[in-house]
């Protein structure tokens, strides 16, 4: 069988000019998040097929790339079903990694805890232009503080990273769980279906207001329900101004939102528009719905205008903990998209800010051994200087060597003959 020298699809490689992007952006997004109080933790690739499958996951657990078991626990001949033959599953978020390590460790952390992720995820989706199957995501969560501090310290905390970055007028659009069941139940579907109407609902982007209601009676809910759920957000959404957004809503869904709920978003919304450092705006949008059914209050996205697409999201999951220990625990996250991150920035011609400077040591080929040390000796001293040194062989063609360096950002080229 030949060898195939692509990558799988779906997955890519990354080549030297990218990879240099996506240091230097790994770089600030730590600095930046390690300013505001945020840990370096790491969790294993791979997650029990059990809490994979948890039903936390949105259409992600429809995704999972799955593991086979391994040597004498891996029985072919005698497997009935898929549980007898996989018992793990490559992490699809970072998040449930981070619940099942904080129900791990939780008597080791501090509390409230303020975790920082970084690593690859992987999700068995149809690639496209920013999305792939393996993929990079950059977490920060607030695991034991029930307050909107949370949310407040998550925003500021990402929209500062993208601010260095170099975005500007982008939004943040947020919403609330509590609002999003309020208007389902004001509307009379049933608590049952919930999270059926919500996952049509986050397509709303995509497919527009009629193409909700299309699927939605497709699904077999009522003519009226349907007709009065889109007229909340006929209303909420022709709207501009948060605040009498909100209060659209406050008035018809009345009893069905849980005291003190809109003057929290409110707070949220205010506080973050009154210390932000970024340029961007916060918009209130009640057809956010966020796909992952771990979600139980606040949830936001990041809009960057050249995109067309999220480029980030999270929100506040108090319940996913409580699953591994029995005990609820208040947690708030928010992830940057990355891979669309850099995708952005390469399109732009992002140039990396000002570098060291890159010298290439040539050496001709025959160029005598014990003089060799005296070339490498000259590249330690510029090093510790703060150059970067390339020490390489010269090839034949000396020219065409000189212009691939130059293409690799070397400035100063030092030949060493033979004499």
């Amino acid at each position: 069988m030949a060898l195939v020298k692509k990558p799988v699809t779906g997955m890519k490689d990354i080549l030297p000019e990218e990879m240099q992007i996506r240091d230097y952006v790994i770089g600030v997004i730590k600095d930046t998040y390690r300013s505001f109080g945020f840990t370096p933790i790491e969790t294993p690739c791979m997650e029990a097929i059990a809490n994979l499958s948890s039903r936390q996951g949105g259409e992600n657990e429809k995704l999972i790339f799955k593991v086979l078991k391994r040597g004498e626990k891996l029985k072919l001949d005698s497997a009935k079903s898929e549980q007898d033959l996989v018992d793990m599953g490559m992490r699809y978020d970072l998040t449930l990694p981070l619940a099942r390590f904080y129900a791990n460790n939780a008597n080791s952390l501090p509390s409230p805890f303020k975790a920082l992720q970084i690593g690859s995820v992987w999700r068995a989706d149809r690639p496209q232009r920013g999305r792939y199957r393996q993929f990079t995501q950059c977490d920060i969560d607030i695991l034991g503080e029930p307050s909107q501090l949370a949310e407040i310290e998550l925003i500021l905390a990402t929209t500062t990273t993208l601010g260095k970055l170099g975005f500007h007028g982008f939004e943040i659009r947020i919403n609330e769980r509590g609002i999003l069941k309020a208007m389902a139940k004001y509307s009379g579907f049933p608590e049952e279906s919930l999270d059926a109407v919500f996952i049509i609902l986050d397509k709303m982007d995509k497919i527009g207001l009629d193409g909700v209601a299309k699927e939605l009676e497709r699904e077999g809910f009522s003519e009226e329900s349907v007709r009065k759920y889109l007229g909340l957000f006929q209303k909420a959404c022709g709207e501009t101004d948060y605040a009498k957004a909100l209060g659209a809503l406050a008035d018809p869904l009345g009893e069905f939102l849980p005291e003190g709920l809109i003057e929290n978003l409110l707070e949220i919304i205010r506080s973050v528009e009154q210390t932000k450092s970024a340029d961007f705006q916060m918009v209130f949008d009640p057809s956010l719905a966020r796909g992952m059914g771990y979600y139980t209050g606040t949830i936001f996205e990041i809009a960057i205008p050249e995109f067309g697409a999220s480029c980030g999201g999270g929100g506040r999951y108090d319940k996913m903990i409580g699953n591994f220990t029995g005990t609820d625990t208040p947690a708030c996250g928010f992830s940057i998209g990355f891979e669309r991150i850099i995708l952005l920035l390469m399109e732009q011609g992002f140039k990396l800010p000002a570098q060291p400077k890159k010298t290439a040591y040539l050496v001709e080929k025959n160029y005598p051994a014990d003089r060799l040390c005296e070339v490498i000796e000259k590249a330690q001293k510029a090093r510790e200087a703060g150059e970067q040194v390339l020490v390489t062989r010269m090839n034949k063609n000396k020219k065409f060597q000189k212009e691939k360096l130059k293409t690799e950002g070397y400035e100063t080229f030092e030949e060493f003959f033979h004499k």
